[in-house]
């Protein structure tokens, strides 16, 4: 008799623990911040396949924003308000730089098309040297600082002489229409919008510019401790989901262009500049964005060179 009251209290603890166990899986949930751009991030949200992979390993998605830039996505995860979001090299190197606990788990190097310095088209600007005592708008410690002080570096052009006026991406184009700033430093899809909606026209592209700059996937550190096997889900989904969009970038195109509710217009343009290969952290990755950091470092537009390395993490690929 108590043998019998033993076993059934034995197997009502086991069955309660065992519940508890299942919710908990259940329960994860991955909030991701993500951006109003072409990255895999928005392929995955746009198609699905992000929140099908979490949830076969019983974890949802919770999906925050859209963030107009890396910026306010970052400060996000250092408030522990987001577990990944996407970004820039740039972003990351300044990210990394104010101590903020993100790792880089996923790298896509920017097509030159896909970044370039735009003025308009009745400008009478028609080289870098021409920027002499204009007015530049650029995102501060972002992609677009970056891109300016690496174009003017490039070509021997004293950074002095040129004003950069820091402005949001929104706040860019509206002062680049109005004609209160000379030309825009900027990425993709703010160069098509640019090109196709702002009567502008490239000054230099990202080739011209040598820029080394990246899409960068990133995780907070808490996360990719606590749920690593997660974060290698996403990056697989990730992985996926560059691969349909390299070979489908018409396609992809038109899903990034929908994500960010611009025209079809510009699908065309945005598929070609931003169907490119995503790959896992490697050395050469790596290297890239330590000579970002101390591009930036040496620019002062961070304080000092972040640890890189210990920046970044390398999942199975």
């Amino acid at each position: 008799m108590h043998r019998r009251a033993f076993t059934q209290y034995g197997a009502a603890f086991f069955a309660s623990v065992l519940g508890q166990r299942v919710r908990a899986a259940e329960d994860v949930t991955v909030r991701i911040g993500w951006l109003r751009s072409p990255n895999d991030i928005t392929t995955g949200k746009a198609r699905g396949t992000i929140e099908k992979a979490l949830a076969e390993r019983r974890a949802s998605v919770q999906w925050v924003g859209p963030f107009a830039a890396a910026a306010p996505a970052l400060e996000a995860l250092n408030a522990g308000a987001i577990d990944v979001t996407a970004g820039s090299s740039t972003a990351s190197v300044t990210a990394l730089s104010a101590g903020v606990p993100v790792l880089i788990y996923a790298y896509q190097r920017i097509a030159a098309g896909g970044e370039a310095i735009v003025v308009r088209k009745n400008s009478s600007i028609r080289t870098l040297a021409d920027l002499a005592n204009k007015n530049v708008a650029v995102n501060r410690g972002g992609t677009g600082e970056y891109l300016l002080m690496r174009a003017l570096a490039r070509n021997g052009i004293n950074p002095a002489n040129v004003r950069r006026v820091y402005l949001s991406p929104a706040d860019s184009g509206a002062s680049f229409t109005q004609g209160h700033v000379d030309a825009w430093a900027t990425w993709d899809p703010f160069v098509t919008i640019a090109l196709q909606t702002y009567d502008a026209r490239v000054l230099v592209d990202g080739a011209g510019i040598g820029s080394e700059n990246a899409v960068t996937l990133m995780t907070s550190r808490d996360f990719a401790a606590r749920r690593r096997d997660l974060l290698q889900v996403l990056f697989d989904t990730n992985i996926s989901d560059n691969k349909w969009a390299q070979s489908n970038a018409a396609e992809a195109g038109v899903t990034w262009v929908q994500a960010m509710n611009l025209p079809i217009s510009l699908a065309s343009a945005i598929g070609r500049n931003n169907a490119v290969p995503t790959s896992a952290v490697t050395e050469r990755s790596v290297a890239e964005i330590k000579g970002v950091a101390e591009w930036y470092a040496a620019s002062k537009i961070i304080p000092h060179l972040p640890n890189i390395d210990f920046g970044v993490i390398k999942l199975a690929s």
